[in-house]
């Protein structure tokens, strides 16, 4: 996916917007009811990374899985993985992944 497609795909879900308080590139996709950060989308040396969100227990399973997801560049390397864009990780998998880092961090209905 490109860079354009992540954010594009981010974008669609509720209360997602678009932010760039780090830099001009790096984009960081938050919810506006909470603040929370569930996608940062990077472009280095020619290629797209993601880092998500992740349950830990499955985060470790992904990293062994797929070699082009890593620990979360610059996060806590328990909760967050890094997604190279050019590897072997599948399509629909990357979007399982940031549906599953938004939800997350999307706010808790109250009862």
């Amino acid at each position: 996916m490109t860079k354009r497609q992540l954010i594009n795909y981010c974008l669609e879900h509720y209360d997602c917007i678009l932010d760039y308080p780090f830099d001009e590139v790096t984009a960081v996709m938050k919810l506006t009811a909470n603040q929370k950060m569930f996608a940062l989308i990077a472009e280095r040396n020619e290629s797209v990374y993601i880092n998500l969100k992740c349950n830990p227990d499955e985060a470790l399973i992904l990293r062994d899985q797929f070699g082009c997801i890593t620990e979360g560049y610059h996060m806590n390397k328990k909760h967050w993985n890094t997604v190279i864009q050019d590897g072997d990780v599948p399509f629909e998998l990357v979007q399982t992944m940031m549906d599953n880092s938004y939800d997350l961090v999307k706010p808790k209905m109250k009862k």
